[in-house]
């Protein structure tokens, strides 16, 4: 039988075979800077104002390109196809950063700025980065992770770029260098070299190959290395159009809150931003006071979000301490939404400054990351779902693993996509087996989630294949759990994972919660005195098969990774440490 097929309800869009450099910045008009003229803002700094406009980025990126081919500390580690490691928070040096490297024909990976030196030197080795960019106060880290591979400090300081504090370069305000910083090579070193007259090009076939190496979360065993293409990027920021918001390019401005070293903070506020002439207003991380006053400082429309981060707008006092009057979208992504917190941020709690709609696209690093989108018009309409498949993508919803069942109608299937933005054919990086596994020989790339589809094309994401919890010959989504913890008042967050009992040969389900107000639930005794209330709760919320049968933790957060994805790993691991002898036995 010949599988089931789907594609998008909007026409294919023409696509260029270029690279990102050039798909960005180049235009036919001789004082714009891609479709917008080169006055036009293009990123600000939220805690000075230092505005770079598009112009200067792409003045800015053409001098760090020749830096980094002429330095003579640079050179040796910047021939095209080199790769490059950026090891830093959200900050104005990063688009001229990536944009720079990206000039100079090179691959660019990106690192947490939360890592360890251990989880830093796993990923500068794998990616077989040469050279480090890193923000100053990372540099106690990298030292760290380059005494670990033992390399010396003399050939370590060779391989290091520093990102400093001081905004002269953009024309904002001095700082002074940390003393480890001193007399190591900076990005303003790299800037005073002169320029590139152009990018290196990547033309034609060129264009499939390597631009990014983006890490998964590593949510299950190491993180994978994920090679992405200009093709692919450039596909992304041709095909995410038809549903986005309508802002005046160079004046609403966007808040950048989201992590840039992640593909969803990367292509949307630093790529995709950038081609639509959004200002974007950067923030080196999530505050919520420091969120809210930007917004209202700089009049910001837009921002995308986790949902974490709704999580705490449904409760932070400073929603209501500002005037957030000109925000008129939220985005969340990257993690399952649950409907009653969409209700909750954005009728409750700012609905009565002003409307504005609430959408969870799809996406993961895999497809670069973006293959579904809910338009902005249709989030009340449509609240939980990922939106209609994006133009010249294919889909399928695949009943059996093997890939020989199609779901039927209506019915939930993995989610199987293949198109320009799914990661370049040789997949993860030293990774053959892993790749095998992800994408069939006809191109085919399973999600590993599982989704459904209604009969007006609308995607709905259930849970991931893996995390699904298997009791008694049921398939109970955590997701659908989670999202009914979040309903109870004294619930702030939530996570369910499976727990294997020997003794019922099954997996049971087993929440683990943070309670709203903290300081009821200081004694064992009260934690424990909720967490039966929140299972008996449960039990008149949900089916018989969907019981916390596995208990119910009161913890004091989530864990969670940088894009709001649970670490369910972290959470098996503190299930096993918390279970008694007798339970230890049992599961």
């Amino acid at each position: 039988m010949a599988p089931k097929i789907y594609t998008s309800h909007r026409p294919d869009v023409p696509l260029v075979h270029t690279s990102v450099f050039t798909r960005l910045f180049a235009s036919p008009v001789s004082d714009n800077v891609g479709a917008f003229p080169g006055t036009m803002a293009a990123f600000v700094d939220a805690a000075t104002g230092t505005t770079l406009t598009r112009a200067r980025v792409k003045d800015l990126s053409l001098a760090l390109a020749h830096g980094l081919r002429t330095h003579p500390t640079t050179r040796p580690f910047s021939s095209r196809g080199d790769t490059i490691l950026i090891y830093s928070p959200n900050s104005l040096a990063w688009p001229v950063v990536l944009y720079g490297c990206i000039a100079a024909g090179l691959r660019c990976s990106f690192a947490n700025s939360a890592y360890t030196a251990r989880e830093l030197a796993y990923q500068y080795v794998d990616s077989g980065a040469k050279l480090l960019f890193t923000a100053q106060g990372g540099l106690k880290i990298v030292e760290a992770m380059f005494s670990e591979l033992g390399i010396r400090k003399e050939e370590a300081d060779k391989r290091l770029v520093v990102l400093g504090p001081d905004l002269r370069w953009a024309g904002g305000p001095g700082a002074a260098a940390s003393p480890g910083a001193l007399g190591l090579l900076t990005m303003e070193g790299l800037l005073s070299q002169g320029a590139l007259k152009e990018e290196e090009k990547f033309e034609g076939s060129q264009a499939h190959e390597t631009v990014y190496l983006c890490y998964s979360s590593g949510t299950t065993g190491k993180p994978k290395a994920i090679e992405t293409t200009h093709q692919n990027i450039t596909t992304v920021v041709d095909i995410v159009g038809f549903d986005l918001p309508t802002l005046v390019p160079g004046v609403q401005p966007i808040i950048g809150i989201l992590p840039f070293y992640h593909i969803y903070g990367l292509t949307q506020l630093v790529n995709l931003a950038f081609f639509r002439g959004w200002p974007v207003v950067i923030q080196s991380r999530f505050e919520p006071v420091e969120f809210c006053a930007n917004i209202q400082r700089y009049k910001a429309v837009f921002a995308y979000v986790v949902p974490p981060v709704l999580v705490i707008l449904a409760r932070h006092p400073a929603v209501d301490a500002h005037d957030l009057s000109t925000l008129k979208y939220l985005v969340s992504a990257a993690a399952p939404l649950a409907p009653d917190l969409v209700h909750s941020v954005s009728q409750c709690r700012l609905n009565t400054k002003r409307h504005r709609a609430n959408r969870s696209p799809f996406g993961i690093t895999e497809t670069s990351p973006c293959s579904h989108a809910l338009n902005v018009l249709e989030a009340d309409k449509k609240v939980g779902s990922i939106g209609h498949l994006l133009p010249n993508l294919e889909a399928r919803l695949v009943h059996a693993e093997d890939g020989k069942i199609d779901a039927d109608d209506g019915q939930p299937g993995e989610l199987w996509l293949r198109g320009k933005t799914v990661m370049k054919a040789s997949g993860y990086l030293n990774n053959a087996e892993a790749t095998r596994n992800a994408i069939t020989p006809d191109g085919w790339f399973k999600t590993g989630d599982i989704a459904t589809r209604d009969n007006e094309g609308y995607y709905y994401i259930i849970d991931r294949r893996k995390e699904l919890i298997k009791y008694s010959g049921f398939q109970v989504p955590p997701a659908e759990l989670e999202s009914v913890l979040l309903t109870h008042p004294d619930i702030a967050d939530a996570a369910v994972i499976g727990v294997e009992s020997v003794e019922r040969a099954t997996e049971l389900p087993r929440a683990y919660v943070v309670h709203a107000h903290p300081e009821k639930v200081v004694s064992a005794q009260a934690r424990a005195k909720f967490a039966n209330g929140v299972a008996k709760w449960m039990e008149t919320q949900v089916a018989n098969h969907k019981f916390l049968r596995g208990g119910v933790s009161v913890i004091n957060v989530v864990p969670k990774s940088a894009a709001g994805k649970i670490l369910r790993r972290e959470l098996r691991v503190l299930a096993a440490q918390e279970a008694t002898p007798a339970e230890k036995a049992k599961l």
